[in-house]
Order: C-alpha cells, then sequence, then structure tokens
C-alpha cells in the first residue's frame, strides 16, 4: 500500500521532537528572564495550535504554579479592546507564524503592556520577527494538510515554556530526554481494532480531562477534518455533565488519559460507565486498570502525567491516517481544507488552518 504523506510526517517526528527540544531547552533562561515579575501567561492561537496551548495552560498552573489563561484573540482583531496586560507573558502560537489574527494579537499584546513570546515553526516569519522571544519549532516542512509534526514539537515548546517557569526547570528533563524514544515506540502501534470500531460507528465522541484534554480536543478535530465525519470532542467533565445520556450502542468513544495522576481512575471509571451503555470504547494511554475498561486499547508513552501529552497524541494520529485510508479517503488532502487559510475571509494575509 502507498505510504501517505501523512504518514511519512507522522514517522517523522521522533527526530523532529529531538531536533526541537535540543534547540528550545537552552532557551529557559531566557523565557524565565522575560517572565520575570509577570503573573500571568496567556495564550492566543488557533484549532490545532490552541490544543498545545491548552495543554501548555494546564501545566503552567499544575507544574509552574503559575496562572494560565486562553487569550481570545476577536478581542484584540475586532473588538480592539484596551486591557491592561502589564502583568502578562502572551504566547503566542501559529504553526507558519503568519495567521493573521495571531500576528495581529501580538502586536495588539505589546500596545497593552504585555512581553510577548512566539511559538512557529517558521524563522523569519512575522510573528517570530515581531515578538519579544521566538521559540522556532523544528519540524521541518509539513506538506500533508492535517497538522501531525508540527503539532507534537508545538507541545515540546510548551513543555519548556511550563518548566522554564517553574521553580526546579530542570525536574522533569530525564523523562523529556525518553520523549522522541517513546513516541518512536508508539509509532508502531497496532490500531487494527481501533480502525475496526470507529469505522462502523454512527456517532462518535472523544473526551479527556486536565491535562490531556488537548490531545482530546486534537484526537476529535484530526478525526472530522480527515475523516468527513461529524465527531464531538468534550472535556471529561461536560461530557458527564450532560451528553452521556445520549451514549448506546452504535456510538464509539475515544477516551485519552495520562499513565498516573488524579484524573486516571475518574477516566477509568468513564469508560467503564460508556461500555457499560453499549458504547465501544476505544482507549488511548492509561494504565492496564483503564486498558481493562476499554473495549479496545492503544498504549500511550511511559512518562508522568505532565509530558503524557507529548506522546499520547501519537498513536491517535496513526489511528486517523489508517482509518482514513480504510474509508477511501485521501489523508494528506481533506476535502474543503487547505495547508493555508484565514479565520475571516474577509482579512487579506495568509494563515495557516487550525492554527
Amino acid at each position: 500500500m502507498t505510504t501517505t504523506q501523512m504518514a511519512r510526517e507522522i514517522a517523522e517526528q521522533p527526530a523532529a521532537l529531538r531536533r526541537t527540544l535540543d534547540a528550545l531547552l537552552p532557551l529557559r533562561p531566557r523565557l524565565a528572564q522575560l517572565a520575570d515579575g509577570r503573573r500571568k501567561v496567556l495564550f492566543a492561537a488557533r484549532g490545532t495550535s490552541d490544543h498545545a496551548a491548552i495543554y501548555g495552560r494546564y501545566l503552567l498552573e499544575t507544574h509552574a504554579g503559575l496562572l494560565g489563561a486562553l487569550l481570545s484573540p476577536s478581542v484584540a482583531t475586532h473588538y480592539r479592546s484596551r486591557l491592561d496586560l502589564s502583568d502578562c507573558v502572551v504566547v503566542c502560537v501559529s504553526q507558519s507564524g503568519e495567521t493573521a489574527e495571531i500576528v495581529e494579537s501580538e502586536a495588539w499584546a505589546r500596545r497593552c503592556g504585555a512581553v510577548t513570546v512566539a511559538v512557529t515553526n517558521v524563522p523569519g516569519s512575522p510573528l517570530a520577527e515581531s515578538a519579544g522571544l521566538a521559540l522556532i519549532t523544528q519540524a521541518g516542512p509539513e506538506l500533508a494538510v492535517p497538522a501531525t509534526k508540527s503539532h507534537t514539537t508545538q507541545l515540546a515548546a510548551m513543555a519548556v515554556i511550563g518548566t522554564a517557569l517553574a521553580a526546579d526547570p530542570e525536574a522533569l528533563d530525564s523523562d523529556l530526554a525518553r520523549i522522541p524514544a517513546e513516541v518512536q515506540r508508539l509509532l508502531a502501534t497496532d490500531v487494527t481494532d481501533a480502525v475496526a470500531g470507529l469505522r462502523d460507528a454512527d456517532h462518535v465522541v472523544v473526551s479527556g480531562r486536565g491535562l490531556m484534554l488537548g490531545s482530546a480536543l486534537e484526537t476529535a478535530l484530526k478525526l472530522e477534518e480527515t475523516c468527513l465525519r461529524p465527531v464531538r470532542g468534550y472535556s471529561y467533565a461536560d461530557f458527564r455533565h450532560g451528553p452521556i445520556a445520549v451514549v448506546t450502542t452504535g456510538v464509539t468513544a475515544v477516551l485519552l488519559a495520562a499513565p498516573d495522576g488524579p484524573l486516571l481512575a475518574p477516566m477509568t471509571e468513564l469508560a467503564g460507565d460508556v461500555s457499560a451503555r453499549g458504547a465501544v470504547t476505544v482507549g488511548i494511554g492509561g494504565d492496564r486498570e483503564f486498558a481493562k475498561a476499554c473495549t479496545t486499547h492503544l498504549p500511550g508513552p511511559d512518562v508522568p502525567e505532565p509530558l503524557a501529552p507529548l506522546g499520547a497524541i501519537v498513536p491517535a494520529q496513526v489511528l486517523v491516517e489508517q482509518l482514513t485510508r480504510v474509508l477511501g479517503l485521501d489523508p494528506d488532502s481533506p476535502r474543503g481544507l487547505s495547508k493555508v487559510a484565514t479565520t475571516d475571509p474577509r482579512r487579506a494575509a495568509p494563515a495557516d488552518p487550525l492554527g
């Protein structure tokens, strides 16, 4: 079977992650200096980049003890509100570094008193040139429309930010060093049973919680944009609050869990509950008890919860790429999407799709 561009780029991730960590970890002192005396970190991003930012926010709050939040770019680009951001670091995330509203949001944040950090895959891009500090991911050119290696290297950049601003920046370094090898291992994941569970589903939902929420939302997006089927991504709490009531036979639930941490037990309970309602449950990550509670299970990375998102998304990417081909679709060029797009068609500057 012909290898797709998406599959080739998924396979490039161990090397891309190694390059990115080697390039960005030495910048932690500059990040710490830039953020000195500022108590909040805000993230401006869209789509895939937004999912990386969600991870960055949780890592800052759970590991670094620093308040994080997601900034709404439309506040800057359409409402043009004047906010006091003098106590903030604003991290602007765009794969191309050309997303119009993210570039505009960075300029707006500076005018409002923030110091700014860019996370982009393109050196010399408008975002990289204008930010106070640019973290250039080392994914290399990405040709397939669905973002894979550019997303995982963004996650690596978030790990660099989250550790740089922690009391002990090197506390997770030994586990960070193992990430490329863990991703290499996960590339060989057999997703046959999971593909079957999703191929015939009438409805698909995806859920995760805490540090894994961004990966759950990214998985839902990848399933939707490449497989061309409606998929709903939920936080655990939102899913439990109401939508779980409609889960029954014909539904496939994809659940992502970290291998440890305080949210593993609730995710295991959710897997059992969803399965008891007649749904097919595809679990990614977690531990043995989580795997037993799922209909089918894909392994996750053997790293602590704070770094689990860097590897957990990889089996999901492999699953999506293979499912797309089983459905007779082209994962490299999903219908209706292009590698360059704009959030608002009336805005002329180019932007990368989904962040």
